[in-house]
C-alpha cells in the first residue's frame, strides 16, 4: 500500500485512462458482436423475400397495435414472422397453454405463441386486403424441439426452404399482384420500439 501512495499523479492518470480504455473497448466489442449477430439474423430471415419491414406496429383496428418482428413480401404473399431466441430444449404443442424450456438445470415456461401469431395475421390481413397472409414462429439455433415442432413453428435454417428465394424481377406479375396491398400495409405500420426476441 505504501508503494501505491508513492506513485506520482501522472501514473494515477495513466492507470485511470487504461482502465477507462479497457472498459470502453470491452463494451464496444460486446456491442459489435450483438450488432453482427442481429445483422446475420436479419439476413437469414429476409433472404427469400422481395421486400420486408422490421419491428413494426400493425394497427389492431381499436387504436392500438400488434408488434411484429418481421413482415416479408414473398411469392406466396405476406409472411408474419414472430422471432424467438430461446436457449435449450423446448417442449410445446398446439393444445398446450404453456411451452416448457429445459436448459441444463434451468427450467421455465412461456405462453404458447400461436394465438398471438393468429392475432397478428388477422391484423395484417385487415390492412393488406386480398393479399394472402401467413405466419411463422421462428426459433434461432439456440433452441431445439426434441419432440417435434408445433404447427406454424420453424427453425431459422428451415425458413429459406419454406419460403425460397426467387427471381422477383423476372416474373414481375407474381409479386406485382400483391404490390398494392403490400404498399397499403407499409403505409399503415409504425416503428415499434419493443425490440426483444423473447
Amino acid at each position: 500500500m505504501d508503494e501505491l501512495s508513492k506513485l506520482p499523479p501522472i501514473a494515477w492518470i495513466l492507470i485511470g485512462a487504461a482502465a477507462a480504455f479497457g472498459f470502453a473497448f470491452a463494451w464496444a466489442w460486446r456491442w459489435y458482436r450483438k450488432y453482427r449477430a442481429r445483422k446475420a439474423l436479419r439476413a437469414a430471415v429476409t433472404a427469400g423475400c422481395a421486400d420486408h419491414v422490421v419491428d413494426m406496429l400493425v394497427p389492431d383496428g381499436m387504436g392500438g397495435g400488434f408488434h411484429v418482428d418481421y413482415l416479408l413480401l414473398t411469392l406466396r404473399g405476406v409472411v408474419v414472422i414472430d422471432m424467438r431466441d430461446v436457449r435449450g430444449n423446448i417442449f410445446g404443442g398446439d393444445q398446450m397453454a404453456e411451452w416448457t424450456v429445459i436448459d441444463g438445470p434451468r427450467r421455465f415456461t412461456f405462453t404458447n405463441p400461436q394465438s398471438a401469431l393468429y392475432d397478428r395475421i388477422a391484423a395484417v390481413k385487415a390492412v393488406a386486403g386480398d393479399v394472402p397472409v401467413e405466419g411463422r414462429i421462428v426459433f434461432t439455433r439456440r433452441g431445439r424441439f426434441p419432440k417435434g415442432l408445433p404447427k406454424w413453428t420453424l427453425m431459422i435454417d428451415a425458413l429459406r426452404a419454406e419460403f425460397p428465394a426467387a427471381e422477383f424481377e423476372t416474373p414481375a406479375e407474381s409479386v406485382a399482384r400483391y404490390g398494392e396491398g403490400w404498399q397499403r400495409l407499409k403505409d399503415a405500420v409504425k416503428p415499434s420500439f419493443m425490440v426483444d426476441m423473447r
